[in-house]
């Protein structure tokens, strides 16, 4: 049965004889493992791969889209010069910046010592007793 070194199978029965405590069973659970393990990371990788993508495409369309609102701008504003109307929107900027300031109130604590009352010397002197 294969114990003769001339056999093709004599070395995968050497390994079978002297591994007689192990079950054929916990081989093939342990093969099915490996098996899952590799499924699984292979499944992530697939997924973040495809997140990279979707990612970048997303990327693309919206330079595609911003070039292209730009080259309207363009146009639009080439059309006004030659008509002669005057655009609002600077070349480079679709639209122009509002710095706005608002009023400032003053604190408090600056105006607390003109507005509070002062007491006259003649009633504390009538509370602490003085002459």
């Amino acid at each position: 049965m294969g114990g003769r070194k001339r056999s093709s199978f004599y070395y995968d029965i050497w390994n079978v004889k002297y591994l007689s405590k192990i079950k054929w069973d916990d081989v093939t659970d342990e093969i099915a493992q490996r098996h899952a393990v590799r499924e699984q990371k292979l499944a992530l990788e697939l997924s973040a791969a495809k997140r990279e993508r979707d990612f970048y495409l997303t990327q693309v369309d919206k330079s595609c889209a911003l070039s292209s609102i730009e080259e309207r701008m363009k146009k639009k504003q080439k059309v006004q010069q030659e008509s002669g109307v005057i655009s609002d929107f600077p070349s480079d900027q679709f639209a122009p910046k509002v710095i706005r300031q608002f009023p400032q109130k003053k604190p408090v604590a600056d105006q607390a010592g003109k507005i509070k009352p002062s007491l006259s010397k003649d009633v504390l002197a009538g509370v602490f007793g003085g002459q």
